[in-house]
């Protein structure tokens, strides 16, 4: 039987469950468990596809095409897992599949409820995450605060599992902040006690308290959670802040939080062995020297836009024994005092990915930067089609060169909407997403970094590189070192005349991992050493 965890949290949000869910996988799969891991988004939009990152921070891609929750990409980065589209729901999704059923006479003669329609709906969206795999472990997440309204069917839903699959096979985990008010030297466990107490009217006993907390507490203070919220005191764990997420899995490990699930739900005894994740963090603790980084973005206000974009940029630093110290520019900010000014201590420049024409301009002039002044240059979905743009202005000639997204009436649409496309009105769920082949030719930076000639990639776009100007801008020294199997639709472009010069249609920093680092961010952080 596959055991279940349920992590939910409560006092406030951004407490991290994302990260103690993966760190819970990372310590359960370093045991020999096969586990895998599942995100509940309480919202009505059905993905976040359509939203602002302003709004929800990056939109994650799978090998499969999801756009999903960001925690996937925690998710996949501390573990083996590769996600896909039964790895994150939402509420969107939930009504969506309900008032389908309905119209389509599935409910005939009973009227659709809260109770019990909409949670064994839930409960099979869950359930349907392990269908046809063996797996040890699966670990929900669910979104949200406890008390918020919108994730009050998703609390009843995980109450009802253990009435489904037994008690002996499910474990509920809660975190909650433990605040230290620094002005009266204190430690206050009320916010948790009240918040407990909310959780457990809705019919759930927390067994395992994530106590977040920036100051370590005494046995007095874990004594008294422990008795107001009805849970043993080895239960009670620290989760203290740190300076890496990627310490999380070894402060769990020290308190015990691993052996304490596998007793309570039974799970086999195995040696553990976290000698790989311990030696790639001692590496990133421990740097020999060190690299600034430019990151022109157009959403830096809000850096979890940018959140895979800077694990990336970290776990090539750990691989090349270097700290990445990260400069966020906003490239409206590049509009009005120039590029030059902004970015002259850079020793790298990297363009992530974004939608409208917003701080464009300021992006086609930091990539012209790096060109002309020989910075190592890393383009990334619309920092490719930035490339593209300032390459055939500046060094073909073509003044009015745009991308149709901008500019539609531009003479010289070097970027150009993709042709099936061009029929699409739905926004949602409708770009090119997923896993796509590449390849890739010899003697060119891309293929040194992979060390391969085919490679699979995730993508999320509408606009492509416009193969019409495919000979102008090669014979002006721009490279095609990727394309799709056909031919059609270019995926990296280089400069042959500039150290590093590299950029790709698709998002390399959504397969980076720790343990694994891209190699196109590990050969740019090694570039910018130079």
């Amino acid at each position: 039987m596959t055991k279940y965890i349920f992590i939910t949290g409560g006092v406030l949000s951004s407490l991290g469950k994302g990260i103690s869910a993966s760190s819970i996988g990372c310590l359960l799969e370093s045991r020999g468990l096969r586990v895998t891991l599942q995100k509940i988004d309480p919202y009505l939009n059905v993905d976040p596809g359509t939203m602002s990152p302003f709004q929800h921070g990056e939109v994650y891609v799978t090998d499969d095409g999801a756009e999903t929750d960001l925690d996937l990409g925690h998710y996949e980065r501390f573990t083996s897992l590769s996600t896909g589209q039964k790895n994150n729901f939402t509420a969107g999704q939930i009504y969506q599949s309900i008032i389908s059923k309905e119209r389509e006479g599935d409910y005939l003669g009973r009227t659709v409820q809260v109770v019990p329609h909409v949670t064994d709906e839930i409960k099979r969206f869950i359930k349907r995450v392990a269908r046809g795999r063996r797996l040890d472990v699966v670990i929900v997440e669910v979104g949200g605060t406890v008390g918020d309204i919108e994730g009050l069917p998703f609390l009843e839903a995980i109450r009802q599992f253990p009435l489904d699959i037994g008690e002996e096979n499910c474990l509920y985990i809660y975190l909650t902040l433990v605040p230290y008010i620094r002005s009266a030297n204190e430690i206050k466990t009320k916010p948790t006690q009240h918040s407990v107490a909310r959780l457990r009217e809705i019919g759930i006993q927390p067994e395992i308290l994530l106590c977040r907390t920036e100051k370590p507490f005494s046995k007095e203070v874990k004594r008294k959670i422990a008795l107001f919220c009805n849970v043993t005191e080895e239960a009670i764990i620290q989760a203290i802040d740190v300076d890496s997420i990627y310490e999380v899995p070894l402060i769990y490990k020290e308190q015990g939080l691993d052996r304490t699930i596998i007793k309570r739900l039974g799970l086999p005894r195995r040696r553990q062995d976290l000698s790989q994740w311990e030696e790639m963090l001692r590496r990133l603790k421990n740097p020999s020297t060190s690299t600034e980084i430019a990151v022109i973005g157009k959403y830096v206000r809000l850096q979890d836009a940018y959140k895979s974009i800077n694990e990336a940029l970290i776990h090539a630093g750990a691989a090349n024994s270097c700290r990445v110290k990260t400069k966020w520019v906003d490239a409206e900010e590049i509009e009005k005092e120039g590029a030059d000014k902004l970015l002259e201590r850079a020793r790298g420049i990297l363009v992530p990915g974004g939608f409208g024409d917003r701080g464009i301009e300021g992006k086609i002039e930091a990539i012209r930067c790096a060109r002309q002044k020989k910075v190592p240059f890393l383009g990334i979905c619309l920092g490719m089609q930035c490339a593209v743009i300032e390459f055939a202005r500046r060094v073909c000639g073509l003044k009015s060169a745009n991308s149709s997204e901008f500019n539609p009436r531009t003479p010289h649409a070097v970027i150009d909407l993709l042709l099936e496309q061009r029929k699409v009105k739905d926004k949602g769920g409708t770009m090119r997403l997923g896993s796509y082949p590449c390849q890739i030719p010899p003697d060119s930076l891309a293929r040194k970094a992979y060390g391969k000639s085919r490679i699979g990639e995730r993508h999320r776009h509408r606009y492509e590189f416009n193969m019409q100007y495919k000979r102008q801008l090669t014979e002006a020294g721009m490279e095609l070192s990727g394309l799709s199997p056909d031919g059609r639709l270019v995926e990296i472009i280089e400069i042959s005349n500039h150290p590093w010069f590299v950029a790709c249609q698709f998002h390399p920093e959504f397969k980076s991992k720790l343990s694994q680092p891209h190699p196109l961010f590990r050969d740019f952080i090694k570039a910018s050493l130079c």
